[in-house]
């Protein structure tokens, strides 16, 4: 337990916090405000509800457009009304680009308390929306969502997210005393969190496991732990304080496909570098969410109170939770060359593949192949 004398009185809604945390209830009508008069919001709206009037026209939709928006959320008054908005949402976005959602394992916690979900990584908005509807079919409360700084572009979408419970992971500083700082000041941030109830998820790694490859990195975790170091905790005892929950995130089909195997391919081909367009996050957003994604599974495990003293004993738990319950689908089977009995669903994938280019389509299904490599290797161990 945190004892008053080890730290100052803090919590998270100390005004310390203000540069990374999500917006409180007083400051949403302003965000809303600035979403509502944004013109690449506007502009977006028009090109895909009205493309014949996205161009020299657009003027006149505009007004009509801003009216629409300041509508909409004119019921919105807090995080928990902008929520149920995403919510409602998300419920058709299910409806519309999945073949269902499965959750499981969420019903097993405590509305009572606060979790810091660990989950793998494979779409930057759609990971821990997935999660929020898991919380919401049990009636606990959703998660505070670390996100980098890197999608915090465009005014707009720095709004919706931190009016979504986001807050901000400095990637971009550079100087490593700064860099220090930040990620002593981020790991208070999600170490009060949690004690104070509220449930918080990172991603295992930073960025998406673009190769399929779900594995934790030391280094978020020895990042979380910072602020135990404070308290005088060993890793061991402070990271057991915060109720990790992993998560194993399961699309059968991912909307990014294409795209990251493409990545791939310029950084092998560039000795690993790789040159991200300014809009590039925004659209992987946007494909991700709009996208055919297939069956989805959920699982989430019991927290991990216990059984580590490293960073590397922790990611090991955390990546076993995830590798032996990633969901196998026809995708990942028939890519790792085993049987595959659904007919259907083998021939619904090939043909995928093979709208791909022939350059890419090894590499695609080595993506997809990836989790059951892990799964096997994580039996005979």
């Amino acid at each position: 337990m945190i004892k008053a004398q080890d730290v100052a009185a803090v919590s998270t809604n100390d005004a310390e916090f203000d540069d990374i945390r999500p917006c409180k209830d007083e400051e949403v009508q302003a965000e809303l405000e600035k979403i509502c008069n944004d013109e690449t919001v506007i502009n977006s709206i028009l090109k895909f509800r009205h493309p014949m009037f996205s161009g020299a026209l657009s003027f006149l939709l505009k007004p009509f457009v801003k009216r629409y928006l300041k509508k909409t959320v004119a019921s919105v008054h807090t995080i928990a009304d902008f929520q149920q908005m995403v919510a409602a949402y998300m419920r058709h976005v299910i409806a519309t680009t999945t073949d269902g959602v499965r959750y499981e394992g969420f019903d097993k916690l405590s509305k009572d308390q606060g979790y810091l979900f660990i989950s793998n990584h494979r779409d930057i908005s759609l990971d821990p929306a997935f999660i929020d509807m898991a919380l919401f079919s049990c009636n606990m409360d959703t998660v505070r969502i670390a996100i980098g700084d890197n999608l915090l572009r465009i005014p707009a979408a720095t709004s919706l997210m931190k009016l979504n419970k986001s807050f901000i992971v400095r990637r971009s500083v550079t100087s490593p005393r700064e860099k220090l700082k930040a990620l002593n000041h981020l790991s208070e941030y999600i170490g009060l969190s949690v004690k104070e109830g509220h449930s918080v998820w990172i991603a295992q790694r930073e960025g998406r496991a673009k190769d399929g490859d779900d594995r934790t990195e030391d280094a978020v975790l020895k990042m979380i732990s910072l602020y135990g170091r404070r308290l005088k905790q060993d890793f061991g005892i402070y990271m057991s304080s915060l109720n990790i929950v992993p998560v194993s995130i399961s699309y059968e089909y991912d909307p990014n496909d294409l795209a990251k195997a493409r990545e791939l391919l310029e950084r092998e081909r560039n000795h690993g570098e790789y040159h991200k367009d300014k809009l590039e996050d925004i659209e992987t957003i946007t494909r991700g969410i709009r996208s055919y994604k297939g069956r989805v599974v959920v699982r989430a495990g019991a927290p991990v109170l216990g059984g580590f003293e490293t960073p590397e004993q922790l990611a090991a738990i955390i990546d076993n939770f995830v590798w032996k319950n990633y969901e196998l689908f026809p995708p990942v089977m028939i890519s790792a060359g085993q049987k595959c009995d659904d007919q259907v669903a083998c021939e619904k994938f090939k043909t995928r593949l093979e709208s791909y280019p022939e350059e890419l389509r090894d590499r695609i299904k080595a993506m997809y192949a990836k989790p059951y490599e892990n799964f096997m290797a994580c039996k005979e161990s």
